[in-house]
């Protein structure tokens, strides 16, 4: 039999789910960073983001331990809707905030990460004040609309996966990106943030 620390995520899941608890607790180790992160980009409170992740996991076992579970390949992507489904079960709850959409056509997805980091060194502080600005009016989408922007440029997951794990059409996926960069392009112009790269 196979050490526990060489099976993939399936032959984990498929060995909790035959009783071997410590299969789950190396499960959790490789995962929990990963859902813990996402949980407190979308949620920002550290506390409601631990409450959330427990619940996700408590979700995850239960789901495992019915057999709800099937070998796919994609026990990372099973895992992220799970706790999708919890975050978004909570903000049904909240009854989140809205903003109000814009009415006009841009897009911030030219910024790229290497384009940023290239030039002199003033040039480097003027793109370090761009993305934390970015990131601030990041925090003010709501938080369907952010959730989509931290898939797409924190973890680099394609519109497909994202519309995937979220549960929604890629059109939607695509659409929530579209009024996130909207958004956002209001906050700048609003606040007279400049989001020019040097």
């Amino acid at each position: 039999m196979k050490n526990l620390t060489e099976m993939t995520d399936e032959e984990l899941a498929l060995s909790y789910m035959d009783g071997n608890n410590r299969a789950f607790d190396l499960l959790l180790s490789r995962h929990q960073d990963r859902l813990f992160s996402y949980i407190l980009f979308v949620v920002h409170d550290e506390d409601k983001a631990n409450d959330l992740f427990q619940d996700a996991f408590i979700k995850i076992i239960v789901k495992l331990q019915s057999g709800k579970y099937a070998p796919t390949g994609k026990f990372a992507a099973w895992c992220m809707r799970i706790t999708h489904n919890v975050i978004m079960d909570w903000y049904r709850e909240q009854r989140a905030r809205h903003i109000v959409e814009a009415g006009e056509d841009n897009d911030l997805s030219n910024l790229s990460h290497d384009t940023l980091l290239d030039g002199n060194i003033e040039g480097h502080y003027v793109n370090e004040q761009v993305l934390c600005d970015v990131k601030k009016m990041m925090n003010h989408l709501p938080a369907s609309q952010r959730e989509v922007v931290f898939m797409r440029f924190y973890q680099q997951m394609s519109f497909k996966e994202i519309a995937l794990t979220t549960n929604v059409s890629i059109n939607t996926a695509l659409g929530r990106m579209r009024y996130a960069i909207l958004n956002m392009r209001r906050m700048a112009r609003d606040n007279d943030v400049q989001l020019e790269v040097g």
